[in-house]
């Protein structure tokens, strides 16, 4: 492994796992990991710091994308060539971690999704179905937030425009596609969660929010795709 790749660890609420997780990290792989506290209430830094890891504590809470663009942003000010991006809660194994890593750091890859299509509730594997049908995206795994970007990708998504996300799924995809940088996914198993919930999956009202945002975002950029298409047909 190499010391030019930073992990980030997005965390809210973690006290229980985050330890377990970065330190993991830290002490079988030998990388930096900066975990960002998206202002939890309890003691997610603590833990987070005794486990070796750098903490970058937000005052305010960004949620789950704007936290994991803050350490993006930090990886970019510190000179890391690459990041890996994954849960506190322990459904990404760390031993999997150079799997992800492995295209992004021989160069096949821009960004490299940690893709475990089998996971999820029947509500999960609709809206991916959904959203698949949709936008016109070859991914599988549209919600894994274990992937490996190249620094290409991390100016991208530290950018304006990815400010804009909600969340870091099908808005981070289309960015990088949009901007033709090459996305790969290498399979790999997930845990259970060591603890807490999914932000998004955990309510009627989350699951509404989310699926009415990602379906207009994966909307727009069929009509856009189409669009493009019909014009390059009129030019030939």
């Amino acid at each position: 492994m190499t010391p030019e790749t930073l992990v980030i660890i997005p965390a809210k609420n973690e006290q229980d796992s985050v330890h377990l997780v970065a330190g993991a990290v830290v002490s079988d792989l030998g990388l930096p990991v900066v975990v960002v506290d998206d202002a939890s209430n309890d003691e997610t830094a603590d833990a987070a710091r005794r486990a070796g890891a750098t903490v970058l504590s937000l005052r305010l809470g960004l949620g789950a994308w704007g936290a994991m663009q803050a350490g993006i942003r930090y990886a970019l000010s510190r000179g890391y060539k690459r990041c890996v991006t994954m849960d506190a809660d322990g459904q990404h194994p760390v031993q999997s971690l150079p799997v992800v890593l492995e295209p992004v750091l021989r160069g096949r890859a821009d960004a490299a999704i940690g893709s475990c299509t089998s996971r999820g509730s029947p509500l999960r594997q609709v809206a991916w179905g959904l959203f698949r049908g949709i936008g016109g995206l070859g991914v599988g795994d549209l919600t894994s937030g274990f992937r490996a970007y190249n620094r290409r990708a991390m100016e991208l998504l530290a950018g304006p425009r990815a400010t804009l996300l909600d969340y870091q799924d099908l808005g981070v995809l289309f960015l990088l596609r949009g901007n033709g940088l090459r996305i790969v996914e290498t399979p790999i198993a997930m845990a259970c969660r060591l603890s807490g919930h999914s932000r998004i999956f955990n309510t009627w009202p989350s699951v509404g929010k989310y699926m009415l945002h990602s379906s207009i975002l994966a909307m727009s950029k069929s009509v856009r795709g189409s669009r493009q298409s019909d014009k390059a047909g009129e030019d030939q």
